[in-house]
């Protein structure tokens, strides 16, 4: 049973290209490899057709992994986020309340997460603590460093 997550249309489009990319061209090459390598002679002793095997098999492991993902995936509507509390591809303003440092987040898909341009994941400690919440809340986060406290400034799309 496939795990459903959801993306944006650019996040599902590069996933999506990324898996062909696996499929159409690192697919031949591993094939190719493993053929090379079972030209060069005996099978029982020949490292480079192990190794090529080993990397088939890796390569066919990620590409089923992919998939997988993908048969999971949804595109989310952004036009129907609801504006009055933090979900998934909303754009959090909070503000830390031991620094007063105040930082921007768009919460998404684990797969599309990079702190930086600013998407953080929804199932990482701090994406996690600001679901749910609205503006005017205090977002009280277990980090590793201890409990953090974020004040919701603004949601945005």
């Amino acid at each position: 049973m496939s795990k459903v997550s959801y993306y944006t249309a650019e996040g599902l489009k590069k996933l999506r290209e990324e898996l062909n990319h696996l499929k159409d061209v690192e697919r031949p090459k591993a094939s190719q490899a493993i053929g090379e390598a079972r030209d060069k002679g005996d099978l029982s002793e020949n490292a480079e057709y192990d190794a090529a095997k080993e990397a088939q098999g890796m390569l066919e492991m990620k590409i089923s992994k992919m998939e997988e993902i993908l048969s999971g995936a949804r595109v989310i509507d952004e036009s129907q986020l609801d504006l009055t509390k933090v979900l998934a591809l909303s754009k959090v303003k909070i503000k830390n309340q031991i620094n007063g440092m105040e930082m921007t987040y768009t919460l998404v898909a684990e797969s599309e997460a990079d702190l930086a341009t600013g998407k953080i994941s929804v199932n990482s400690p701090i994406g996690k603590g600001l679901l749910g919440k609205s503006v005017g809340d205090t977002a009280e986060i277990q980090v590793p460093s201890g409990i953090m406290k974020f004040d919701i400034l603004e949601i945005s799309r």
